[in-house]
């Protein structure tokens, strides 16, 4: 987040902020699983295998979906480097839509897969050239560690670490996640529409941005 131009920051919280609406409208349908947390899949996943239920196939085919739309929005992004948050978030909206077509269709299944599709291309949003230390835009235990080592950092003297640029990036996702459990509750046919326009604005955005360098 530090290497960020302010313009690449905004954009980066302003997608975190989605990830997270998507993820609490996802958490709603699955009744406990997520589309976008992977970490909290895998304990589930666990969960399930050592106790026997028979839901356990849902954790692993969100963990297989998250990891196609990885791939699939690298593969994208990395065709047009220069204009990968474009063509990533071109992804991530058509996506969406699908989902949310795909809901309003009663294909409960169909739209769930093309949810953590889109949050794992999503995660490739921010990438650069080089990969070694992604951003992640959907989860945040990456972020808060950062927090922690920046203020440790700022503690010993250094004013150059900047811990509220991670801590940024935790909150922008519980904004959208409370967002998001609010349209759930009150208003959930129209979830998945506003995560796609959501998602098209931020497309729009995409088109003025710089390539993020590495």
């Amino acid at each position: 987040m530090q290497r960020f131009t302010p313009s690449q920051r905004n954009f980066a919280y302003a997608v975190a902020a989605l990830a997270g609406y998507v993820d609490v409208t996802g958490y709603f349908q699955l009744k406990g699983y997520f589309v976008s947390f992977m970490t909290g899949n895998t304990t589930l996943l666990a969960h399930d295998l050592a106790s026997g239920n028979p839901r356990m196939l849902v954790p692993a085919l969100l963990l297989a979906g998250f990891v196609i739309g990885v791939t699939i929005g690298t593969l994208a992004g990395d065709g047009a480097a220069k204009q990968r948050k474009r063509r990533v978030m071109e992804l991530v909206l058509g996506g969406l839509v699908l989902a949310a077509a795909a809901r309003a269709l009663g294909a409960a299944e169909l739209a769930l897969g093309l949810l953590v599709m889109a949050m794992g291309a999503t995660n490739t949003v921010m990438s650069g050239n080089r990969r070694e230390s992604p951003v992640g835009l959907t989860y945040m235990t990456g972020a808060l560690v950062r927090t922690g080592q920046l203020i440790a950092d700022r503690l010993r003297g250094d004013v150059a670490a900047r811990p509220w640029l991670f801590a940024g990036l935790w909150a922008s996702l519980l904004v959208g996640a409370l967002g998001g459990a609010l349209v759930a509750i009150h208003i959930p046919a129209l979830s998945l529409w506003l995560a796609a326009a959501g998602a098209a604005l931020l497309w729009l955005r995409a088109r003025r941005l710089p390539a993020t360098a590495r």
